[in-house]
């Protein structure tokens, strides 16, 4: 019999191979970087072929690793599938995975509401950046920022919003650069980053700057300290305007230049055999409501305004 490579190892490998990323692979796992990679190293080494190739900021699949690749993802949806039907369900409850500045700052407050609507139900939200493995039912529904739809066929997704992205800094930090009109000149100032550099170039070239220099600023990792940071004067960061509307409206952040950039959407995800359940389609009605596109625009406009 042949034997099999550890699942752990396979799992990193199919993670890092949709992701093209070690770092969100590891996020999505729940494990260091350094765990990914010592997990593909193994995974290689047994096999005795590569399998990744680096690219970039990123990985990419050798010709070797696409057909592996291919192939383990479908034998983990097969688990997957022999998972669910086999597993009790249980309707006592309904677990949200959420992302931290959503989860406290639009959800958190209209909680009630939900709980109202489903009152046989223990609501359980879980503010995280890490995503859940709903094969393992570690959650029932999760609310995500991606660029796009997730590629799992045991999954169904929809957008819920895709607001614009645009920078924003204390009013303080803006007054001692006088004359800021186009994203061309931010180009020289301090941008705070989250990981790395990656989301304001995106940015960036999205405006239409073709040759993006290196950027200055510090990296904090997650966007509720990144928009901490630009509340402080520490520089200019990306927001959108779930996370900073309250900030715009009482003057504590303005926006510095306009713009009208969209770099991804929130979607809630669901395994895809509960997405015709009862409680999934209220929590979509609801979570729609209240990140509807209609809301906040005059927090927005008379940011701009303000700093016009």
């Amino acid at each position: 019999m042949t034997r099999l490579p550890s699942l752990s190892a396979l799992r990193a490998f199919e993670a890092v191979g949709r992701t093209k990323s070690v770092r969100a692979a590891g996020d999505e796992l729940s494990v260091s970087p350094t765990v990914v990679s010592r997990h593909l190293q193994n995974l290689q080494l047994d096999l005795g072929v590569d399998l990744v190739e680096p690219r970039g900021r990123g990985l990419s699949l050798t010709p070797a690793g696409e057909a592996f690749h291919a192939q383990v993802t479908q034998a983990f949806d097969l688990l997957r599938q022999a998972v669910r039907e086999t597993r009790p369900v249980h309707r006592d409850s309904l677990n949200i995975w959420c992302m931290p500045g959503i989860a406290n700052l639009r959800l958190l407050p209209r909680l009630p509401e939900l709980q109202e609507k489903l009152k046989g139900l223990e609501i359980i939200l879980q503010p995280t950046l890490s995503r859940p493995d709903f094969s393992r039912s570690e959650a029932d529904a999760e609310i995500v920022y991606l660029k796009e739809p997730p590629p799992e066929r045991a999954l169904r997704s929809e957008l819920m919003a895709r607001p614009r992205v645009f920078p924003v800094a204390s009013p303080a930090f803006v007054a001692r650069y006088p004359g800021l009109g186009k994203p061309e000149d931010l180009l020289a100032l301090p941008l705070v980053h989250e990981e790395s550099t990656e989301q304001w170039e995106e940015w960036l070239h999205s405006t239409g700057i073709a040759s993006v220099p290196p950027l200055r600023g510090p990296r904090l990792w997650h966007a509720h300290l990144a928009v901490e940071a630009a509340r402080l004067g520490q520089g200019i960061a990306l927001a959108n305007r779930f996370l900073v509307e309250e900030d715009l409206a009482a003057g504590r952040l303005v926006e510095v230049v306009p713009s009208d950039v969209r770099l991804g959407g929130y979607y809630l995800v669901v395994p895809a055999g509960r997405w015709r359940d009862p409680a999934v389609a209220v929590l979509r009605v609801w979570v729609k409501d209240i990140l509807s596109e209609g809301s906040g625009t005059d927090a927005l406009n008379a940011s701009m305004a303000t700093n016009s």
